[in-house]
């Protein structure tokens, strides 16, 4: 029997996705591995959000499986999907903040409906020990639209991390910010993974975000609605298909052009 922590956090098999009658990705095989960074990537409309919904429980597939460490996530009843779900952390792409609680409040939210044991004390300070793990130590008192986007982005990642989950899942951490704060958001994802050994599941578009952090990605094409390619983004660049590395290779332009 294998051991718990030698399965794959993460096994996807043949799976279809839809909306209604409408088929948005069929035939998706891969599995995620324990403690990579593993990058959902496409051209828009190609159904990567999409399947981030079903990797994280919010939407069932209309054919095929979705594994979280060996077992069927939809086969369960809703207790037992509760129970996987709760080794999940989400950075919504907005970072979903309540507007209305400060950054200690929205982390110490998620705290106590998990860890009701704790005195509010306790938890207050394990929300600051969480923003400050992101670098915003000091801001536990400031409201969303007292910070900059960046910060916002960070708080939401704070807030994903609140009960140490195994899997991070994260969808479009680069929208809306400016180059410095997206290279800066990607080094702090890199350096959250390293220091606390989670899993990162990430969805993207930005390509130097992809050839910057990601150990793995799948290429979805919104065309043949199936995944084109399973591997590392240099990889990939390098033995692609031709639609995979015009793809890319506009990504390493991109690099380049920000050394400059």
């Amino acid at each position: 029997m294998s051991r718990p922590d030698s399965i794959a956090p993460i096994i996807v098999r043949d799976l279809s996705m839809a909306y209604g009658s409408r088929l948005i990705q069929q035939g998706l095989n891969f599995e995620i591995q324990r403690g990579e960074i593993f990058v959902i990537m496409g051209g828009s409309g190609c159904g990567k959000s999409t399947l981030l919904r079903h990797l994280i429980g919010l939407q069932a597939p209309a054919k095929g499986q979705v594994l979280i460490q060996g077992q069927d996530f939809w086969a369960g009843d809703e207790a037992s999907r509760r129970l996987l779900q709760r080794r999940f952390g989400v950075l919504f792409q907005s970072g979903a903040l309540w507007s209305s609680m400060t950054l200690n409040e929205n982390v110490s939210l998620i705290i106590e409906q998990h860890c009701p044991e704790l005195k509010p004390a306790e938890i207050a300070e394990l929300a600051a020990f969480k923003l400050a793990l992101v670098g915003l130590r000091g801001f536990d008192d400031y409201y969303p639209s007292e910070i900059s986007g960046g910060m916002k982005k960070r708080a939401g990642l704070a807030r994903a991390l609140a009960v140490d989950p195994q899997i991070l899942f994260i969808d479009e951490p680069s929208a809306g910010l400016d180059p410095i704060s997206s290279k800066n958001l990607d080094e702090l994802i890199l350096a959250l993974r390293d220091s606390l050994g989670a899993t990162v599941v990430m969805v993207t578009h930005e390509l130097p975000s992809i050839f910057g952090i990601a150990d793995r990605a799948v290429f979805l094409d919104a065309k043949t609605k199936t995944q084109l390619a399973l591997g590392a983004p240099r990889e990939l660049l390098a033995h692609g298909g031709p639609q995979l590395r015009e793809f890319l290779s506009r990504g390493e332009t991109e690099m380049e052009a920000s050394k400059a």
